[in-house]
This record gives C-alpha cells, structure tokens and sequence, in this order.
C-alpha cells in the first residue's frame, strides 16, 4: 500500500501542481507529501518534477508516469466499487462540493444523516460558488444550479427551480417598482448579479410574451457569494435574480417582493454531476439517491412554508 500511496500523491501534486496543495487534499503534510515523492523517485531511478519556487512542473518522465500512475489508480477505484458492490458494505471517501447557500440549506445538513446511514462512508464536503474544476480538484459529486455544459461529465437532474426577481419594499419605495422588464434597463435600476471567475449568467433571461428573452442589466456592485447578494436585497440596495425557494422564507414574511412576476426568470436545473466512471462505484449512487430525494423534499417544505 505504501507504494500506492506514493502513486496517490504524485498524482495529486501534478494535478495540484504544488505539494502544499497536495498534501491538504490528502490529509497529509507537506513534508510527508514530499518523502513520497522522494520514495517513489529512488524506486523509479527518475526525477520526476522540475522544482520552481512556486510549483511542480512533471519532467518528460513525470508526464509519461503520470499518465500510467492515474489509470492505476482508477483501476484500484474500479476494483474498490465492485468489491463493495458485491459484499453490500460500500466504505470509502466521497468528494463533495455545492454553492454555498444550496450547499449550506440543503446539502450540508444532510451528510450527518447519510454517515449515520453508511457509518462506513466519509464525506468531505466543499462548498462555494465558483464553478470547481471537477476532475482537477477530484471531486466525486458536484451539486449544481444552473447551466451545465460540460460533456466529460454526467448529470443527475434533481427538480427544475422556479426563479424570481425580488427586492425589498425600501428600494421600491425609493426607485419605484418597475412593471415591464425594459424598465430594468430604461430606469438604470440595480440589478445585483453573482459573478466570479468562469460565470456564464452575465445577463437576465426573463420569460416574455414572445419567449425568453434576454436583458443586459445592470448595478453598481456584484459578489461571488449568494447570501451576500441577498443580503443586499434585504437592506433595500437593489433587485436580484434568485431561485424562489432560497428567498421565499423572505418573501412570505414580505421583507421582499416579488416584481414583474408576468415575465419571470426562466427555471435554474438543480442537478447533480459527476464523472463518468462514478455511477458505477455504490457509495456515490447511493450520495445521489439519498440527496436526490432529500433536496426535492426541503425545498417542496420550504416552497409550503413548512
């Protein structure tokens, strides 16, 4: 195993292209990190990363090994799935990630339950609203709203999220409240939108009479962080775009309202991806089976105001 261990490592450094970041993927220190890559370099008689002060870059060797080191180990993980399969006792670590408001309301309460269910399973959950490289940062399940474009990987759908536009009676009262969408753009309102590195959704899809169309708003700021955004709404400093079961709690007790609810925002897919190879291991059909269904169930609670 040590030596697969070894393998484990090297692999994540390239992928990483540090041994810091390695290490605290792996739970392991930088040091320990660095003494296998070392083992494995006496074992091999190669060098196999040219050291800069900043990164790992793989030397020709390194690239060649790295190709070999990965199909190894996802032939062990292969192997790992079918045995578990077949003995019905899955165990293992599951690589999560979520955005940080659905991750925080509806994912990262259940994991306790789902290890209560699977003792056997770990989970590691990483929530933010950057879209996460899947396969670089070698994660298993990736919960998403949105646009899902990638074709290297799978998609589960979970439900179809209605979204609304929605802005506290303060800013209203102060700019008024806009009764066609060309308003949004005619009136200069702010329109506070999620952006970071890597977004797609640099404009507003409203559903109108002669179908989607699309608005090029604007606002005077915008974050990387959903919460924040609404946060902002609630203290009357613009419009936003967001799925109605993360603000209806808000709604109800009317510290927002709904505007231009003729033409909305058309629905965000709630899904889960992963890659390809997943499915097959029985601890991650089993994360999407248990999240699938508890994700529906709170977010129809949420939606009754239970």
């Amino acid at each position: 195993m040590a030596y697969l261990d070894n393998i484990s490592v090297f692999v994540r450094v390239v992928e990483l292209g540090n041994l810091s970041a390695a290490g605290r993927d792996m739970r392991i220190s930088p040091a320990v990190a660095s003494n296998r890559i070392k083992e494995l370099e006496k074992h091999l008689g190669v060098r196999l990363f040219n050291r800069t002060t900043r990164q790992l870059m793989p030397t020709e060797h390194g690239t060649v090994f790295y190709s070999g080191a990965k199909q190894v180990l996802e032939a062990v993980t292969e192997a790992e799935a079918a045995v578990s399969a077949l003995s019905g006792q899955p165990r293992g670590t599951i690589k999560v990630t979520a955005p940080l408001g659905l991750g925080r309301r509806l994912v990262a309460s259940g994991i306790p339950d789902f290890h209560d269910k699977y003792p056997d399973i770990e989970v590691r959950l990483r929530l933010s609203d950057h879209n996460v490289d899947i396969m670089k940062e070698g994660i298993d399940v990736a919960f998403r709203l949105g646009i899902i474009e990638d074709s290297s990987l799978r998609m589960r759908g979970i439900m179809e999220c209605e979204r609304v536009l929605v802005a506290a009676p303060k800013y209203l009262e102060t700019r008024g409240e806009p009764t066609e969408p060309q308003e949004l753009i005619a009136s200069k309102h702010d329109c506070l939108m999620l952006r970071y590195a890597g977004a797609r959704e640099y404009v507003w899809t409203l559903q109108t009479a002669d179908g989607p169309r699309k608005f090029e708003v604007h606002g005077p700021y915008d974050t990387d962080d959903g919460d924040v955004l609404t946060g902002w709404a609630l203290s009357g400093r613009g419009i936003i775009n967001k799925p109605r079961f993360e603000v209806e709690p808000f709604i109800r007790d009317r510290r927002l309202k709904v505007i231009l609810p003729d033409t909305p925002p058309t629905p965000v897919q709630f899904a889960a991806v992963y890659p390809h190879k997943k499915l097959q291991d029985p601890k991650v059909r089993l994360l999407l089976d248990f999240m699938a269904e508890r994700c529906q169930r709170l977010i129809k609670e949420i939606l009754a105001g239970k």
